[in-house]
Parts: structure tokens; C-alpha cells; sequence
């Protein structure tokens, strides 16, 4: 177990979770409809429809968007699930994006006080333990896999190719996982015996390599990470599907952060 690795990625996380635009950033999630809306913490009114999300700006008001200053009425076009466009307003990024099939408008403002007195993340001293070699076993086609989210009514819909299958503590378990964020990857979200207790309830998710070409693949739950939602009631993270709820405790990786520790 390279502790100083490890120390280097962790801190490497929580410098990427305080970035100033970053989702502790976040200062309302707000779904839009066809009737238009406006935000304290946004300027334009916004809405959208069947040709996808429109704002419109009053005098004196003005967004930058793809590094061009715009006013009056602009229209972002619609948005493919999971994606989504970020305008400048001022010191202010206003994300646009479409999440389980709603358009949101998340702005994002770095003094929001969640980031400026982000103490970093609480985690489990890693252990070689938890460094645990599996074997990834695919589907014979991929499935279509719907999660809840974190936001009541919001399901999220991931293509899973397979699960990968381990051993624990001399008890055998498996995990669904979906693709990752670079070719081959892949990712779990998980709970398991520890959620509620010392690591966040809903949710944590571990990054998992591409498997080798014998299947194999290591699961390093050191490095098991809160999701978003851990930290931000503005969040729209998935859920993990139920066979995911592992009955081990998996005593490795990020606790419940102290934001929600203090609440």
C-alpha cells in the first residue's frame, strides 16, 4: 500500500472539489418549465421547451457563452442527457444542463460559504485490506440500467456492460458497473454496512480500472469517493441500483464529510 500515492490522489480530490466554479459553488438547482423564471442568483429569465433552453435578458444584463457576450433573448438549443453548457455571469458560472430528462439551471458563485469553509474530506486511514483483486464479467449485451437519484422523482438511466465479482472478508459479492469516464474504465456506485453510520447514507462510488486480459481488475476502495450530493443539496446524483448495497462494511475510503456531520 503506497500511502504517499494515495495521499497525493486524495489531495489531488479535494482540490477539485473546491475549485471556485466546482460543485460546492453551487447556490440553487432550479428545474425549468415553459412558464419562464427568474433567479435571485442569475440574471435573464429562463425557460424551455420542445427546441431546448432559452433566457432572456433584461437591459443592462448580459451573459458570456462559448466566449461570446450575449443580450436579450438567447437560445441554447436542446441538451442531450448528462450534458450541459456554462455561461459567465460576472465572477459567476451559470451551468445549463439536462439531468434525467429536465433541463436545470445551476448557477455557481465561488463565495458561496460551502467552498470558501470547505475543510477538506474525512476518509479512512487506506489499508492494503481494501485493495481487493476481482474479476470483471461482462454481459452478453450491455443493459440499460434506471437508478433513483438524490432529487425525489429523478431517475437516472446507465449503461451497465457487466459486474465484477469479488470476495470480502470471506464473503463473496458482486457489483453492477457502468462505463468510466476514459475508455475501458469503469465505475461502481455503491452502499454498504458503514452508510449512515461513518460514510455518507445514499451513495459512494469507486473508479475501477480497465480490466486485464484476463478479467481481472482491482478494487482499491481507498479510494471510494462521495458523490456530490454528500456535500450540496443542489445535487441530481444517481443512486446505486440495489443489487449494489453490499451487507460488508467497507471500512475504507471517504467518510461523511463534516458539512453534514455539523448539520
Amino acid at each position: 500500500m503506497d500511502e504517499k500515492q494515495w495521499e497525493t490522489w486524495h489531495a489531488g480530490h479535494e482540490r477539485r472539489l473546491a475549485d471556485p466554479h466546482g460543485f460546492l459553488a453551487i447556490t440553487s438547482l432550479n428545474f425549468l418549465t415553459a412558464e419562464p423564471q427568474r433567479f435571485p442568483d442569475a440574471p435573464g429569465s429562463w425557460s424551455t421547451g420542445p427546441d431546448g433552453v432559452t433566457v432572456d435578458l433584461a437591459d443592462g444584463e448580459t451573459l458570456t457563452v462559448r466566449g461570446q457576450t450575449v443580450t436579450g433573448l438567447h437560445h441554447f438549443g436542446p441538451l442531450a442527457e448528462r450534458s450541459g453548457v456554462d455561461a459567465v455571469a460576472g465572477d459567476a458560472v451559470i451551468e445549463i444542463a439536462r439531468r434525467g430528462g429536465f433541463d436545470i439551471v445551476r448557477p455557481r458563485h465561488p463565495e458561496n460559504p460551502l467552498r470558501t469553509q470547505f475543510r477538506g474530506v474525512p476518509a479512512y486511514e487506506p489499508t492494503e485490506k481494501w485493495q481487493i483483486t476481482g474479476r470483471y464479467v461482462a454481459f452478453d449485451q450491455p443493459r440499460d440500467v434506471t437508478v433513483g437519484a438524490a432529487v425525489e422523482g429523478l431517475e437516472h438511466v446507465y449503461e451497465s456492460p457487466g459486474r465484477v465479482e469479488f470476495e470480502a472478508g470471506g464473503v463473496p459479492l458482486a457489483l453492477t458497473v457502468f462505463n468510466g469516464s476514459t475508455p475501458g474504465s469503469l465505475f461502481a456506485l455503491f452502499t454498504d454496512k458503514t452508510s449512515g453510520v461513518t460514510t455518507y447514507a445514499a451513495n459512494r462510488s469507486l473508479t475501477i480500472d480497465a480490466p486485464a486480459a484476463d478479467g481481472s481488475v482491482v478494487l482499491d476502495f481507498n479510494r471510494a469517493t462521495n458523490l456530490v450530493c454528500a456535500y450540496t443539496d443542489f445535487a441530481t446524483c444517481p443512486l446505486p441500483p440495489a443489487e449494489n448495497r453490499l451487507p460488508v462494511a467497507v471500512e475504507a475510503g471517504e467518510k461523511i464529510p463534516y458539512e453534514r456531520l455539523a448539520a
